[in-house]
């Protein structure tokens, strides 16, 4: 990493871990009644290239400031045009818990979150190993920090359960060719709650304070239909990126499908 030519490994874990700055609760921000949603900020992605970006950071925060309940900054870099300066910036201007989203592979950049004010990392099931999980997660939680855990299937989702993940994140897209199917959370969602109360058993057994998981869903959200659609589905949050980076109006916009996952209609069935 070209980041540890500025700052070595051990000072990064030093600056960590002397950190005073205390988290915002990214499950905190989750768990609360009704809808809530993680407004991204990124400038492409592999799937739609250089992303459109109508407003400045600047005005985009201060919308996602008033109408969402955290932000997701991409700082990968290669694939996402992603900077570690964007969530220091941002982090300048909001106090909503912020999530680095970015492909983990070592402590180095769990501690280089704590130090450039990120509240949650991203831990995707899919390129981890179960031990690495393990210990990327005990990180997280030692640091004073969330971690959400993306999974992609079934298999995915039992390790995320095992790990006792308490945000787990389901990725509509998929990764092969980027192809989205909303249904994948809603299979994802019915497979958790199957499975919950044997979770409860065993993490409750050893650990009282277990929380509940929060069930967030990730890509796909372009129109009202997907809203009622993934209300349906059960999921307590919704990350939401392009729909939001392609709006001059994202406040507007996160209100709106706010108030409409709210409404007492029926479910699609």
């Amino acid at each position: 990493m070209e980041h540890k030519n500025q700052v070595s490994p051990l000072e990064m874990e030093r600056r960590a871990r002397e950190s005073v700055r205390k988290s915002h609760s990214f499950y905190g921000a989750l768990a609360k009644e009704g809808l809530s949603i993680i407004g991204e900020f990124k400038k492409a992605s592999p799937s739609m290239g250089v992303i459109s970006n109508p407003i400045s950071l600047t005005d985009r925060i201060d919308q996602y400031n008033i109408s969402v309940d955290a932000i997701s900054v991409l700082t990968e870099e290669d694939h996402f045009n992603g900077s570690a300066k964007y969530l220091q910036e941002v982090r300048k201007i909001s106090s909503l818990p912020l999530l680095r989203k970015d492909f983990v592979i070592e402590e180095y950049q769990i501690y280089e979150a704590k130090v450039i004010g990120a509240d949650a990392v991203l831990l995707i099931a899919a390129i981890l190993n179960d031990e690495q999980m393990r210990r990327f997660y005990s990180l997280t939680k030692e640091l004073g920090m969330d971690a959400l855990v993306e999974v992609h299937g079934e298999v995915e989702m039992a390790r995320a359960l095992e790990l006792g993940a308490d945000i787990i994140g389901v990725n509509n897209r998929d990764l092969r060719d980027f192809t989205i199917r909303l249904d994948t959370v809603r299979r994802l969602s019915d497979y958790m709650n199957a499975n919950l109360n044997q979770w409860k058993a065993e993490r409750w057994k050893s650990n009282k304070e277990a929380k509940r998981p929060l069930l967030v869903s990730e890509s796909g959200v372009s129109r009202d239909e997907d809203i009622l659609f993934l209300r349906d589905a059960q999921v307590d949050a919704l990350l939401i990126g392009t729909a939001f980076m392609e709006s001059e109006n994202p406040q507007k916009l996160a209100v709106h499908w706010k108030e409409l996952f709210e409404k007492n209609e029926s479910r699609i069935p």
